[in-house]
């Protein structure tokens, strides 16, 4: 049994010995009452159940919240659970309904920041495919960072532009620099968006006001020496289907979400391509990966694992995990467990691409990085995936594993 994933007859006694999560999630089952089980995490560990919903002929697996360990007795968490699980049998669903509500329009000559907000998420970035990432850093700056501003007209920023700078100025001293840019980065463009229609609204977007906070790009890539300390805290990672992501993630050089989404009637063994169709820029980026053969075989051991830790939800998802997607959703790790994991691993496959020879316009094209001048955009991406960018995968992942296995036969004489 996955240590992520394991069995326990629940008493109360037995429950509160459980530790804290350092990172991520983990599950443990009730040896007596299927469905039933907690969800530990990095602050709380939640009674939870799970059944499979059947109606109209169709079926829906769902989770359900029966209460926090602690403040409910686990006798009782246990009858509650079999209720649950009791409705959901019987064709009801025990989930609270949620009251309809209703939205009123602002007025389309000056609206709200929540009505601004909306309209470009529905009609502008949902339309055209904009990423589930790129949705989710909007919807935080917006209903999080700005949210006692939703229900301000636009007109009073567009009049006192001196409130962003503001707000500006104090998102930098608590959220920090990078996260306050971008805040206000998102309202520049919900403002440009919401004018199109409001023309009364004035001309100059109050973002002008903002003193930029200066950012550098990150440097955390790891070198061709640096790759052995890595691979042994890799290899010590408990969850063996995490384990496969982040190499992934290494040899391939992709951003994290996409890869967490990648279904597995994404992979195409026969082409050895992993089609990625919702990445950063949405559905219109949509682009084929080249698989090394380590790519491939890694890829072959995260489908191996997550059939046997987490059978139902692998029979989609390449990377499954015990969540309510069905597939791992965050990829953070202790960093003293793991000391580079996500953005990390992209910076370090383009540094190692420099290593293996690889020309910045094969590089490019690996990654889905816009092509760097107008002639190159003349390029074919298809036409030099089987063969060519191949070619380059594979010099990117030999160098990595020789890198690997040098080291550790230096360390072995």
């Amino acid at each position: 049994m996955s240590p992520s994933d394991s069995r326990l007859l629940f008493s109360d006694r037995a429950l509160a010995a459980i530790p804290l999560m350092a990172a991520g999630q983990r599950v443990v089952r009730d040896a007596e009452l299927p469905g039933f089980f907690i969800l530990v995490g990095k602050t709380t560990k939640t009674f939870m159940v799970q059944g499979d919903l059947r109606s109209d002929g169709k079926r829906q697996s769902m989770r359900v919240k029966v209460g926090e360990v602690g403040k409910l007795q686990t006798r009782e968490a246990r009858a509650k659970a079999k209720r649950i699980l009791g409705a959901i049998t019987d064709g009801i669903d025990p989930r609270p309904k949620q009251p309809a509500t209703k939205t009123v329009a602002a007025p389309s000559s000056d609206p709200t920041l929540r009505h601004a907000w909306t309209t470009y998420r529905d009609s502008h970035m949902r339309r055209k495919g904009r990423s589930e990432g790129t949705v989710a850093s909007y919807t935080d700056h917006f209903e999080r960072l700005l949210k006692n501003w939703l229900d301000e007209p636009l007109s009073k920023f567009g009049n006192d532009p001196g409130l962003l700078k503001q707000r500006h100025d104090q998102l930098t001293i608590d959220n920090g620099p990078y996260i306050a840019n971008g805040a206000m980065r998102s309202f520049r463009a919900i403002y440009n968006h919401a004018r199109k229609t409001a023309r009364t609204l004035p001309v100059e977007n109050p973002v002008l006001a903002v003193d930029w906070n200066p950012e550098r790009r990150r440097d955390t890539g790891m070198g061709v020496a640096d790759l052995a300390v890595w691979w042994a805290e890799l290899q010590a990672l408990d969850n063996p289907v995490r384990r496969e992501f982040h190499l992934f993630l290494l040899l391939s050089g992709s951003r994290p979400d996409p890869i967490k989404r990648a279904r597995f009637d994404h992979v195409d063994l026969r082409q050895r391509i992993l089609h990625v169709p919702k990445p950063k820029g949405g559905e219109e980026r949509a682009f084929d990966i080249p698989l090394s053969r380590e790519m491939i075989r890694s890829l072959v051991r995260a489908i191996r694992f997550g059939r046997a830790i987490y059978p139902e939800q692998a029979r989609t998802w390449l990377f499954p995990a015990d969540s309510e997607a069905g597939h791992l959703v965050e990829h953070k790790e202790n960093r003293k467990d793991l000391s580079k994991w996500g953005g990390d691993l992209r910076q370090t496959y383009r540094t190692i691409g420099q290593a293996a020879g690889v020309s910045e316009v094969d590089m490019h094209l690996l990654m889905n990085h816009s092509l760097p001048n107008v002639n190159v955009g003349y390029i074919t991406r298809h036409k030099l995936l089987l063969d060519h960018l191949r070619k380059q995968q594979q010099a990117i992942s030999g160098l990595i594993l020789r890198s690997v296995n040098n080291a550790r036969c230096k360390v072995a004489s």
